[in-house]
């Protein structure tokens, strides 16, 4: 069994969305009881209608992704094979480059549906807490329940149920019970309490003397004859009883128990969830858009092992549906028929309106898109290389002046070893090389007045 503790989740960033979930589901079942109808099953019903509408936008991208997936993907397919066994840098990069293409073209990405899926996920996992830990997230059901383990908490310290001699009562404490310890006591004792059947609840409630406390100034638990009719329904029945079913049982258990009482139609109630989870699972995953026929036979084994696993899952999804059903307590299969109820609905109203959806006037229209964007990709490429030109030509200009001070010594030098040279030669070059020095001084004036206006800019 799955060990899951009815305390409220502390897991960082995702306790937030189940706090959140938890209060939305808290204000339904406020909404039932002033309407006098405080019931589980109920409020997990309207519960589950109100998340997935809520998740409408998502799911609506999700399946028409999935539309557009299945058009594109002969387009895909066709790249592919054109590369097929080119395995060098260039075709590679050819290749996804025509691939990027044809997802522009339809308005998509190949990470598109991973996107939505990352976003629907924390929200489906935190959903199902909620509703596995009502206690938890649901102010009056937790309170009525720790008026219960008040009064363990004084009798014993709840030593009955921590060494619990009754097989049953035992597994639970094995797998719910890890929250009682001396600082969580109570709240690790309504753990254990929400996940007891009826039958081990009743023997807990004899040891204990549970059965006159009340909450609000009802009975907590049911009253019964000595022949065991119903003299007063108890507050934990009201919450969960759903079509005379207890939620909180699984339907095995309450199989057993009926047909032991010869209850026949609790029975058949019994085995109708499971037998319709699984039902309403595989019409869900019928309705959802699927893969061409051809789909596992592409060529590529990598897609085709991937096509056949899902279809290995959708297949293997409704019979795991059936077995957790009868295993796990009712209200789990109730959230599981309603979930799929609910999306076979929105499945049939979002198939009619994707299928009206002009789908070459969406080419075009995200074609345009994608030519704008890649329009506006290119001017940026064009601005960033020019600014680059513009930025290499600012430092080879700056490389290219000349240092004053090397240029003063340097000409200094060529002026003066003229003028040592001319002092060695012969008096009829001492003219010439008299003009050519006052020209040397000259040329210098020039190139430090031309540095330093070219410094001053």
């Amino acid at each position: 069994m799955i060990s899951v503790i009815l305390t409220q989740n502390t897991t960082p960033i995702f306790k937030y969305i189940v706090w959140i979930l938890g209060k939305i589901m808290e204000g339904i079942f406020n909404v039932l009881d002033l309407a006098g109808i405080p019931n589980i099953g109920l409020a997990i019903i309207f519960f589950t209608i109100f998340v997935n509408v809520c998740m409408l936008p998502l799911t609506y991208k999700q399946q028409k992704f999935s539309k557009l997936s299945m058009k594109m993907q002969p387009e895909i397919k066709a790249v592919q094979k054109k590369y097929e066994g080119k395995k060098d840098q260039d075709s590679m990069m050819k290749q996804n480059a025509e691939i990027q293409a044809v997802y522009a073209k339809y308005g998509t990405s190949p990470t598109g549906s991973c996107l939505y899926l990352l976003i629907q996920m924390p929200i489906l996992f935190a959903l199902y807490r909620v509703i596995y830990k009502f206690p938890a997230y649901v102010t009056k059901i937790g309170d009525t329940f720790r008026v219960l383990a008040d009064k363990i908490i004084s009798v014993d310290n709840a030593a009955f149920l921590k060494n619990s001699e009754v097989s049953s009562i035992a597994s639970v404490v094995s797998a719910y019970g890890k929250t009682m310890t001396d600082d969580n006591l109570q709240n690790g004792i309504v753990d254990v309490l929400y996940m007891l059947t009826k039958t081990d609840l009743n023997t807990v409630a004899e040891h204990y003397g549970l059965s006159d406390l009340t909450f609000g100034g009802s009975l907590i638990l049911s009253k019964f004859s000595a022949a065991g009719d119903l003299i007063q329904r108890g507050l934990i029945d009201t919450y969960r009883n759903f079509l005379g079913l207890n939620i909180g049982d699984n339907p095995w258990s309450i199989m057993k128990s009926a047909f032991a009482a010869g209850s026949y139609l609790l029975v058949i109630g019994a085995v109708l969830i499971p037998v319709l989870s699984g039902f309403t699972q595989w019409l869900s995953i019928k309705l959802a858009p699927q893969q061409d026929s051809n789909a596992g036979n592409s060529g590529d084994p990598q897609q085709d092992s991937m096509a056949q696993s899902m279809k290995t899952m959708n297949n293997l999804m409704p019979l795991m549906s059936v077995w957790f059903c009868f295993t796990l307590p009712a209200g789990m299969g109730i959230y599981w028929i309603a979930n799929a109820v609910v999306r076979i609905v929105i499945q049939i109203i979002m198939n009619k309106k994707i299928d009206s959806i002009d789908f070459q006037e969406l080419i075009a229209k995200n074609s345009g898109k994608s030519a704008k964007k890649m329009e506006k990709m290119r001017e940026a490429q064009e601005r960033m290389t020019a600014y680059a030109n513009v930025k290499t030509k600012n430092i080879q200009s700056k490389a290219s002046y000349s240092n004053p001070a090397t240029d003063d010594a340097s000409s200094s030098s060529v002026y003066f070893g003229a003028s040592s040279g001319s002092g060695s030669s012969s008096g009829s070059t001492s003219g010439s090389t008299g003009s050519s020095g006052k020209k040397s001084m000259l040329d210098k004036a020039n190139m430090v007045r031309d540095f330093n206006e070219r410094n001053s800019k």
